[in-house]
């Protein structure tokens, strides 16, 4: 094989590796992409890795702002929790990313992208359906499925090769990260039974034993304030992270259903997405109409699970925030988080202009509105089917039975 090949660089191990190997296996030219999704770290430390490891140029694309956007925007609209439980952090950035790869693959004239995925992880779906979403003549190759490395043997060749690296065999964790949360994994932490070391959180550590609320302000289901003040989105999300770890909160232990069919001990930190998810479905019990929530509550978990699967560029995910979007014309209001010291969080207010609450209705005080005797004929004609089933079945046979 010959020609040029975009790798999606993260800098990290297999990546670095990843561009070597490509090189000198495949005889490709190697273009490493990174892409600045809000995970930190020094970019220009990363370009200058990438080249080191022989990439014969290596792009940083600043994404902060698009991903925000363009795939947070959608997923909280959507109170996107897999299985409940996880707020899609990769699943979320690996679409976002295949978009810039293959932009970047057009622009240099590469035949094929590329990806540091294993082969019983999700990532390797989302790259690759993503791929062939958006560009289905692209070729793809996984440099981690086919070499058939240990983690080890992996530091091993990087080590033999001289390639600049920044894991140890002491700390050996996988980390990934971005504006809406950190995974981590390996290590220890394959082991379902085995608490999670001290070390391997960082947006979640206590850093203070005052409690505090904050306000989230949202417009059309987008947060556009905090405590009355505008911020751009990736700065708000940045700050409700600090504000909601500093007390301990959004830490995630769960045992998950992955795509390839197998299950994996996952460790989260998403004090923002966890936060910021539970106030906008809040604000959504207070302005969504009662069919249109629970409709909508009833297809969030489908997104989600399109999302985790890798089908965020397909016709359903497409449709489903078509209709999500639509129901978000009214989400506009505020939101009061109360955390406390250990990682507590609790809703404690919520107000809109175009909020559903009718004190006058609500109320048992003296200023009741509601007409309390039309529950009588609502009630008998509500009820008239089942009475009618269970006269005509009898209703001692049905307890026989």
């Amino acid at each position: 094989m010959s020609g040029r090949v975009v790798l999606a660089y993260s800098g990290g191990l297999d990546t670095s590796v990843a561009v070597h190997w490509m090189r000198a296996e495949l005889g490709l030219d190697v273009v490493a992409v990174a892409v600045d999704v809000g995970q930190g770290g020094d970019f220009e430390a990363i370009r200058t890795r990438a080249l080191a490891a022989g990439a014969v140029e290596a792009v940083v694309v600043d994404g902060k702002e698009e991903f925000a956007q363009d795939f947070l925007v959608p997923a909280l609209a959507a109170n996107s929790l897999y299985e409940g439980r996880y707020p899609l952090v990769s699943a979320l950035s690996r679409p976002f990313i295949v978009r810039h790869l293959v932009a970047e693959a057009r622009r240099h004239g590469a035949g094929a992208v590329a990806h540091g995925c294993t082969g019983k992880g999700n990532d390797q779906v989302r790259f690759e359906v993503g791929t062939q979403s958006l560009a289905p003549d692209l070729d793809i190759i996984a440099p981690v499925r086919s070499w058939g490395m240990t983690r080890e043997e992996t530091i091993a060749y990087a080590e033999k090769h001289d390639l600049p690296i920044t894991i140890t065999r002491e700390r050996i964790y996988s980390i990934d990260e971005n504006l809406w949360g950190r995974t981590i994994e390996c290590g220890i932490l394959e082991d379902p039974w085995a608490a999670p070391p001290d070390d391997v959180w960082e947006r979640s550590v206590e850093r203070t034993t005052e409690p505090v609320d904050t306000v989230v302000g949202f417009t059309s289901g987008i947060p556009v304030t905090l405590d009355g003040s505008p911020l751009p989105l990736p700065q708000l999300i940045s700050e409700m992270d600090r504000i909601a770890g500093s007390r301990g909160y959004g830490r995630i232990d769960m045992v998950e259903g992955r795509r390839v069919g197998i299950k994996s001990r996952e460790i989260y930190e998403c004090p923002a997405a966890l936060s910021l998810i539970a106030a906008h479905s809040d604000l959504e019990g207070l302005t969504l109409e009662r069919d249109l929530l629970h409709e909508k509550s009833r297809l969030e978990p489908r997104f989600s699970e399109l999302t985790y699967d890798g089908m965020w560029f397909s016709p359903l995910r497409e449709a489903l925030s078509a209709f999500i979007e639509s129901s978000q014309r009214h989400v506009t209001g505020e939101v009061r988080l109360r955390f406390t010291p250990g990682g507590g969080m609790q809703i404690v207010g919520r107000r809109s202009p175009h909020g559903l609450y009718d004190y006058d209705l609500a109320t048992y005080d003296a200023a009741d509105a509601f007409r309390h005797e039309d529950s009588e004929g609502f009630v008998r004609i509500f009820g008239l089917g089942v009475k009618t089933w269970a006269a005509k079945q009898g209703v001692n046979s049905r307890r026989d039975a």
